[in-house]
C-alpha cells in the first residue's frame, strides 16, 4: 500500500508515492531489533540513500543501527512499531526530502566534506539553498554523501554526441548535395483539408476556476516558508487559527496529524498543548482527556516541554472554571497522569514552584495546595515500587538452582540465610 510523500497532504491523486513502511521485528531480549523490510524502495521514492532514513530513526530513538546493502538489510536495535517509524519518517522528510519553497519532493543533496556543508536544490521550482546542520544525521551525511550520478550522465551525453557526430560525418561523405536542403520533397503529413487546430487557452469557467486553484496553491506553498520568519507571537496566532478552524468546521477529531504538522511547520510544537488546552478544554475536561488524548500525545510524548505546557494550559482552564475544577484539580491531574500525558518527574517539578506565568500567584497557590494529596500518592506510589524492585532482588539472591540425576526437571529451591547455631554446652575432655 503506498501514501503520500507528503502526508500533510490528503488529496488522493497526489502524484508523489511511497510505500507503506513495513517493520519486522526480530530476536527477544537484549538482541531484539526491528528489519526495515522495505527500506529500499522507500529510499527510492525519496530519491535517498537508505542509509539516510534508517540512521535518522536510530538517532531520534537513540539506537543503534545496522547496514547489509548486499542483502538489503536495514536494521534499528529495539523493538519498535511500523506506524511510530512512519511518523518519524515524516520528520525525515521535512527535514530532509521536502523543498522548503515549494513542497515538493523533487530535491538532490549536495555535500561539500571540505566545507562541511549540505546543499539542497530543487529541480521543480528551482530553488537553491543550505540545510541546517545541527541534526545529528548531517555528520552522518557529510561523512558518507550520496553516490553522484552527475559524472555518469556526463559521460553518457559525450558518448551519444560522438555517435551522432560519426553519423552526421557518414551522410556528409555519402553525396556532395546532402547538404542542400532544397532537392528534398516536403512531406505531405498534413492534409491541407483539415481545419487548424484551436492553441488558445480554454476560456471557459470551469477552466478559469482551475487556473485560480493552481495559482492560489502555488501561493499558498511561497508563504510557507515567509511564516517562519515571523516573530514566535503571530505563528503561535497562526497555530491557533488553524486548530479553531479545524473545530469550527467539525473536523479536528480525526486532524490530529495535520495539527501536529502545522506545528512543527511553524515551529511551535512545545507549545502546542498550551494552544490546545485553551480550545478543546472546558468545565468537562475529564471526559475530553479520554476524546482528544491521542492529539495531546502526539505533543506531549517523550517531551517534558510540551508537559510543562500542558500544565500550564491546565491552570488556566482551572482559571477559566474556577467554581466546577477547583476542587476536582487532584482528580484531573490522575486523569492526565493515566492517559500518559504528564510524567512524574514533569509533576513533582511543578509541584515544588508555584509560577504565576498563567494564573494569578493566589490562584496557583490554591490549585498547588489541592494537588497535593495526588502528588504525596504519587510519590508513594513511587517509593513503593522502588521498595519491590528491591525485596524482589534479595528474593532472587535467596533462590538456588539443584540439578538431579535422577529428576528430569530443574528444581528451584529456596535457600535460607544461614544462621550462627548455638553453641553447645562446654564439654570436659578429662571427663571423655
Amino acid at each position: 500500500m503506498s501514501v503520500n510523500v507528503n502526508r500533510s497532504v490528503s488529496d488522493q491523486f497526489y502524484r508523489y508515492k511511497m510505500p507503506r513502511l513495513i517493520a519486522k521485528v526480530e530476536g527477544k531480549g537484549n538482541g531484539i531489533k526491528t528489519v526495515i523490510v522495505n527500506m529500499v524502495d522507500v529510499a527510492k521514492a525519496l530519491n535517498r540513500p537508505p542509509t539516510y532514513p534508517t540512521k535518522f530513526f536510530g538517532c531520534e530513538l537513540g539506537a543503534q543501527t545496522q547496514f547489509d546493502t548486499k542483502n538489503d538489510r536495514y536494521i534499528v536495535n529495539g523493538s519498535h512499531e511500523a506506524n511510530k517509524l512512519q511518523d518519524m519518517l515524516d520528520g525525515f522528510i521535512r527535514k530532509f526530502v521536502l523543498c522548503p519553497e515549494c513542497d515538493n519532493p523533487e530535491t538532490d543533496l549536495h555535500v561539500n566534506p571540505k566545507k562541511q556543508t549540505i546543499g539542497n536544490s530543487c529541480k521543480a521550482c528551482g530553488y537553491r539553498g543550505m540545510l541546517d546542520t545541527r541534526h545529528k544525521l548531517c555528520t552522518f551525511i557529510l561523512k558518507n554523501p550520496p553516490e553522484s550520478t552527475e559524472s555518469g550522465s556526463a559521460s553518457v551525453k559525450k558518448e551519444k554526441e560522438k555517435k551522432n557526430r560519426k553519423k552526421d560525418k557518414e551522410n556528409g561523405s555519402g553525396s556532395g548535395e546532402a547538404g542542400n536542403h532544397d532537392n528534398f520533397d516536403a512531406p505531405q503529413a498534413v492534409d491541407g483539408d483539415d481545419d487548424d487546430e484551436d492553441w488558445a487557452e480554454e476560456t471557459t469557467a470551469e477552466a478559469q476556476r482551475r487556473r485560480m486553484e493552481e495559482i492560489s496553491d502555488h501561493a499558498k506553498n511561497l508563504t510557507l516558508s515567509e511564516d517562519l520568519e515571523k516573530p514566535l507571537e503571530e505563528r503561535v496566532n497562526l497555530f491557533y487559527n488553524f486548530v479553531k478552524h479545524k473545530k469550527e468546521s467539525g473536523t479536528i477529531d480525526g486532524a490530529d496529524k495535520e495539527i501536529l504538522a502545522e506545528a512543527e511547520r511553524l515551529d511551535v510544537k512545545a507549545m502546542g498543548p498550551l494552544i490546545l488546552s485553551e480550545l478543546l478544554f472546558n468545565e468537562n475536561i475529564r471526559d475530553q482527556i479520554k476524546k482528544y488524548k491521542r492529539h495531546f500525545l502526539r505533543f506531549c510524548h517523550n517531551n517534558k516541554k510540551a508537559q510543562k505546557y500542558l500544565l500550564g494550559g491546565f491552570e488556566c482552564v482551572v482559571k477559566l472554571h474556577q467554581v466546577q475544577l477547583l476542587s476536582r484539580v487532584p482528580i484531573i491531574l490522575k486523569d492526565l497522569y493515566d492517559a500518559d500525558l504528564l510524567e512524574e518527574d514533569v509533576i513533582f517539578a511543578w509541584a515544588e514552584k508555584v509560577s504565576k506565568k498563567y494564573v494569578s500567584k493566589e490562584l496557583a497557590k490554591e490549585i498547588h495546595a489541592k494537588a497535593a494529596p495526588f502528588v504525596k500518592w504519587l510519590k508513594e506510589a513511587e517509593e513503593e515500587s522502588e521498595g519491590s524492585e528491591e525485596e524482589e532482588e534479595e528474593e532472587d539472591e535467596n533462590v538456588e538452582v539443584v540439578y538431579s540425576s535422577s529428576a528430569r526437571e530443574l528444581k528451584v529451591e529456596t535457600v535460607k540465610p544461614d544462621t550462627p547455631e548455638k553453641e553447645e554446652d562446654d564439654i570436659d575432655i578429662d571427663a571423655i
